[in-house]
């Protein structure tokens, strides 16, 4: 082979490869995910068929209109109506919501039944049916009340690039835990979601990890060759037999102190 061919096959295979790298993590990010949505063959929504969110915005105009930066506005739908399916996709076709001019019980409210959100979330139906979790299976609480599908990143007080203020979200229910405190517990400066899982887990209060083990996923263990267990100092051989980290009766205060730096009382 002509030796100045090679050398520029081997540039554009070889120093090219940035650029195959963001071709094709360009055309994986532009993939949307495919889902069937609801249909009807009972009840008043039977037969109805989509219309398109621009039959929406005649009476929902501000919610459209953000609808296009949400993170559901990313969903695709089989067929050629995927180009209209927007707001349909989870309140379902909406001609008899239209003709009916609006009437309650022809169009689906995923805020009155969290079956909706399931259709593409069985994982958190799951989690729902733990010993421990937010009372959505019963009706208590709406994926609504820290979710807002209509606009932005989903959870209420902020997306994944900005995490404290997600615990905003919490908040509005667990307005005790917001402090100020003069003593913060860092885990709570970053996220709530750091020690609970919102949507349910198998331990008291929604806890990720049971016990200790949960605070040491944090905070660093040392053992020592004598049979100390030091945590941030001091020796915790002798403390952690008696119980977790806070109900052993040492760091009580685990969302934030008045008082004291090691979060007791």
């Amino acid at each position: 082979m002509n030796p100045r061919l090679r050398r520029c096959l081997n540039a554009l295979l070889y120093g090219g490869l940035p650029l195959w790298g963001l071709l094709f993590v360009s055309c994986v990010m532009v993939r949307r995910p495919m889902f069937s949505p609801p249909q009807f063959t009972a009840g008043p929504m039977a037969g109805a068929q989509f219309v398109g969110s621009k039959e929406c915005a005649q009476c929902h105009e501000e919610k459209v209109r953000s609808f296009g930066g949400a993170t559901h506005s990313k969903l695709l739908a089989p067929g050629e109506n995927a180009k209209n399916v927007g707001c349909e996709s989870c309140h379902g076709p909406g001609s008899k919501h239209v003709q009916s001019g609006g009437e309650a019980g022809t169009i689906i409210n995923p805020r009155q039944s969290p079956a909706t959100c399931f259709e593409c979330h069985a994982d958190k139906r799951g989690e729902f049916a733990l010993a421990n979790s937010h009372p959505v299976l019963a009706g208590k609480v709406s994926c609504a009340d820290c979710h807002n599908p209509h606009q932005g990143e989903m959870v209420i007080g902020g997306g994944a690039r900005n995490l404290a203020s997600m615990n905003d979200t919490c908040f509005q229910c667990h307005p005790s835990q917001r402090g100020p405190f003069v003593f913060e517990h860092e885990a709570l400066r970053e996220n709530c979601t750091t020690c609970h899982n919102p949507h349910g887990t198998v331990n008291a209060k929604m806890l990720k990890s049971r016990n200790a083990s949960l605070c040491l996923q944090c905070h660093f263990q040392q053992q020592t060759a004598t049979g100390q267990i030091v945590i941030g100092g001091r020796d915790h051989a002798g403390s952690l037999i008696r119980g977790t980290c806070w109900s052993a009766g040492c760091h009580e205060a685990v969302h934030g102190s008045h008082v004291n730096s090691s979060l007791r009382f």
